[in-house]
Formats: C-alpha cells, structure tokens, sequence
C-alpha cells in the first residue's frame, strides 16, 4: 500500500513514552486501553512521536498525542514530549486517493475513460497505448516504480533538498521493464500516480495541486490539508526521522523536498482534516454513486486474502482507506463502514513502512476487536 523503496528504511531511537494531554477526551477504560496499545508498539519499534484519532459511533472519541516531536542526532534520545494532535505531518501515499478521487471526478463528468489508454492523455509511455487508466489506478499496469531505480535513489539521497519534475521520475521508471503484462497482477507503483496526476493536468489544463485545492479540500473544508510544490512544510509540524541504512546514522528528513513524491506522496495533513477525509473517501461523497462503485472494485493482493485493492484505496478486513510511507513519516487513515469507526495515525519515523499498521493493529483490537485490522505483508 504505502510502501516505498526498502533502501530508505530503518530507525532505532529512545522513545519518551510520556502522553501529552488531549484535547478531546473518552471513557477512561476505553482511552487508557488505547493509549497501553501505543505505548506497546513505541517502545517494541523505537517511534518517536504519534498522533492517534479514533473516532466511532456510540463511543466517546479518543484523540491523544504520544512522544517527542524531536530527536537528538547526536545521541538518538528522543526530546521532550511534545507530540501534539495539532500538528502537520507528511502523509506519503495517502496523496493517492486525493489524486484518485480528481480522476475520478473526471471520469464521472465524462471527460476521462476508465478504459482509456494512458497514451491518450501522456505520451511517451512504453507499452502506453495497452495500459488504461483503470490499470494505474488499481495498481495493476505493470510499470515499475521510480523508486526501484537505484541510480534515482542514489541520486535523491545524496541530494534530498533536490527538486524533481515529473518526466525526471518517469524516465527513472521507464528505464526498468515492466514487471508484467498490463493487468496481469498487482505491484504497487508510485509511477502509475505520477502518470494519472499527469493526466488531471492534461484534461484540466491545470496544475495537480490547484485542482485538489478547488475540487476536494475545499469543498470539504479541509483548511489545513496542502499540496506542496516543493520543500514547504508549515509549522507547528513534527520533524521526520529514518537512517539511510539499518544501523545507519540518524537523519532529520524535516527540510527535504518531497516534489520528487508528487502526485503520488507529496501532501501534508493534519489528524483532524484526515478524520473527515477518513469518511468522506470511502463513502465516495465527492464522487457519483455509480462512479465510487468502480473504485471499490477491490482487487485481491496475491499475498492477503483480507485485503484488496481498488481505485487509490483498499479494504482491509472491512477497514477502507490507505497508508502513506515517505522518509521520516508515515500515516493511515481508515473507515470501517459496519461500525461507522474512524481511525487516523501519524508517525514522525519510517524505519518498517508497515509501522501505521502495526499501531492500526494494535489499536483495532481494542475499538474493534470482531474487526481487527491485520498487520502483516500489504504491498
């Protein structure tokens, strides 16, 4: 789901496990269980600082912030507990289902097929004139992803404040065979939403950004929601920690430019816009009925028989939503329509990219315990 190149992986931190004081409250069984379950994963994994929201019909919400927004290179001693629930955070590949939904909107105006060709809207593309649009959206095209290139890697991380434009990360992935016949399987690619931001660009005549700010945050009033063009990262924000190698050096990735994420990465949210978005996305309120029953058309992972993909979204054991993985943060926000539950977590470390799963785990069996989300292999 959110995964992203494992090279760029792996942290080990001293936590401070203190919990700064919420501003919304629970019952105190309820909120103390979930905040045991947080505690559990900081201290097995090293997190420096999560944000947790929980929200669910007929319960009182838990919103609690966890941890140190900050880490001292020098010794790896995590600083004050200062974690905040009011903080922007980078939340990776949860960009995809705000560049989904914009396709789909299209596609719902008539003006974008789901069958179209990806050669119809990008040239340049190999093998594009048999690759559709539904085929990139549910990860299913083929295309490898831009960060299996290791001379690109290599390049971004010896130059990480680097700006990247579009067409430098599709040559990356273009230089790599396909790794299978277009609809042939799943693998997931960053690529495939670079190419359906591109997409938006060319139907709109608008830029990916500018659009999702018009046609999705603000109709729902996600003020604090944004689509960075470059480096900018607005305050108060949790800085962003990974070391380039297990047992490698910390690395503050706070100032890093994350234009190289684009349309598949790049955004920077807050828990509580996510909480709408939570909701929003997987009921389809910005999009047709007809339109969001083509996006839960959720296809089986050859390696999970409780989890799907669709359209920029998955259900996992009922749970619709995403993950997002980029250097030094990572996020899930999820929906559980049966119990009309909320659940958004956001990490200032990457060191697994399956951590927002590990905490989604762990805190589903205490909200949700017939409806557990399931960590393990999801992308």
């Amino acid at each position: 789901m959110g995964s992203r190149s494992g090279r760029l992986a792996g942290i080990a931190v001293a936590v401070a496990l203190a919990i700064v004081p919420a501003a919304a409250s629970a019952a105190p069984t309820r909120r103390a269980e979930v905040g045991a379950a947080v505690r559990t994963v900081m201290a097995e994994e090293g997190i420096p600082g999560v944000i947790v929201g929980v929200w669910q019909r007929g319960e009182a919400p838990v919103v609690e912030a966890f941890g140190s927004r900050t880490v001292d290179l020098a010794t790896g001693q995590a600083g004050p507990p200062d974690m905040s629930p009011d903080l922007y955070v980078r939340i990776g590949s949860e960009t995809k289902t705000f560049t989904a939904t914009a396709v789909l909107q299209l596609v719902g105006e008539g003006r974008v097929g789901l069958e179209d060709p990806i050669s119809k809207y990008v040239k340049g593309v190999p093998n594009g004139q048999n690759v559709t649009v539904r085929e990139l959206g549910e990860m299913r095209s083929g295309i490898v992803d831009f960060t299996e290139n290791e001379g690109w890697e290599a390049e971004y991380l010896a130059a990480p404040r680097r700006a990247w434009k579009p067409r430098q990360l599709l040559d990356a992935s273009f230089s790599l065979p396909p790794s299978f016949p277009p609809g042939q399987s799943y693998e997931y690619s960053n690529t495939n939403y670079v190419l359906l931001g591109l997409l938006v660009e060319k139907v709109t005549g608008e830029r990916i950004g500018p659009y999702v700010e018009r046609h999705i945050l603000a109709p729902l009033h996600l003020e604090h929601t944004l689509v960075p063009s470059g480096a900018e990262y607005p305050k108060p924000r949790a800085d962003g920690y990974m070391t380039g190698s297990p047992g490698g050096p910390l690395v503050n990735t706070t100032r890093w430019n994350f234009s190289w994420a684009y349309s598949a990465g790049t955004m920077i949210s807050t828990l509580q816009d996510l909480r709408i978005w939570a909701k929003a996305v997987a009921t389809g309120s910005l999009l047709k009925p007809a339109v969001q029953r083509q996006r839960e058309r959720f296809v089986p992972f050859p390696f999970s028989t409780q989890a799907g993909y669709g359209f920029g979204l998955f259900d996992v054991n009922g749970w619709i939503g995403h993950d997002g993985a980029v250097p030094g943060y990572e996020s899930l926000t999820v929906y559980l329509p049966a119990k009309e539950a909320t659940m958004v977590i956001l990490l200032n470390s990457d060191a697994n990219p399956a951590y927002n799963l590990q905490f989604g785990e762990a805190i589903s069996k205490v909200i949700t315990p017939a409806d557990v989300l399931p960590f393990g292999p999801t992308s």
